[in-house]
């Protein structure tokens, strides 16, 4: 018996790794977004808006809306939530959210600074306002990023990161986003014990990934 039910567990074990080596192969097929049109995006916000956050947000989103193939993943609820995680403090609106990619306005008025994660996912960090800085382990140099620029963390890879001052960003993820939500609620429970926001935070990422499944989005 002991057997059997170990051969089923191997059994079942193997089909979801043969799946997950499948969809792993083909995560490209499965993104609406793309990090050279979003930089064009906020490029062309900055240009036409300039320091005024507000209208810059306001923008990005209206651009996004126009794309056809885009639309119908945008979420247009400018919700914003606080967000603890790796040390860092913010504050982020979710525009999109799906298993495979992630895309959200983060940043502060104050600035914060924090560890990024080591994510199962590459992250575009578009700089719409302020400068965000970063390091790695092995550097004697920060890594300056001014508004226009992006800050690309690969995916696996981990570092220091300091948004001076005031500083927002257009957040882009796309690989598996799943994975990375325990990051994101980690210092709930051992620091901020602030669940109001944590119920907020899995209400609208839950419904925004739902909603996307249904519209055919992986």
């Amino acid at each position: 018996m002991d057997l059997t039910k170990t051969s089923i567990w191997i059994l079942i074990a193997a089909i979801f790794y043969g799946v997950y080596l499948t969809l792993e192969a083909n995560l490209e097929k499965f993104y609406i977004f793309d990090p050279t049109t979003l930089h064009k995006v906020t490029l062309s916000a900055i240009e036409k808006h300039g320091n005024d956050t507000e209208a810059l947000v306001a923008e990005i989103v209206s651009d996004l809306q126009a794309i056809p193939s885009v639309s119908p993943h945008i979420n247009l609820d400018q919700e914003w939530i606080f967000n603890n995680a790796g040390g860092a403090m913010g504050a982020m609106y979710i525009i999109h959210a799906s298993i495979t990619e992630y895309l959200i306005i983060f940043g502060t008025a104050l600035g914060t600074e924090g560890h990024t994660g080591r994510h199962t996912a590459d992250d575009y960090f578009h700089i719409i306002k302020g400068t965000q800085l970063a390091w790695a382990p092995g550097s004697y140099e920060a890594e300056i990023y001014p508004v226009g620029s992006v800050h690309h963390l690969r995916r696996g890879d981990v570092k220091q990161y300091k948004m001076e001052s005031a500083c927002f960003a257009l957040e882009y993820a796309r690989g598996w986003i799943p994975p990375m939500m325990g990051f994101g609620y980690a210092d709930t429970f051992t620091s901020t014990l602030d669940f109001p926001t944590l119920w907020a935070t899995t209400r609208i990422t839950g419904w925004q990934m739902i909603r996307n499944l249904l519209k055919g989005k992986l």
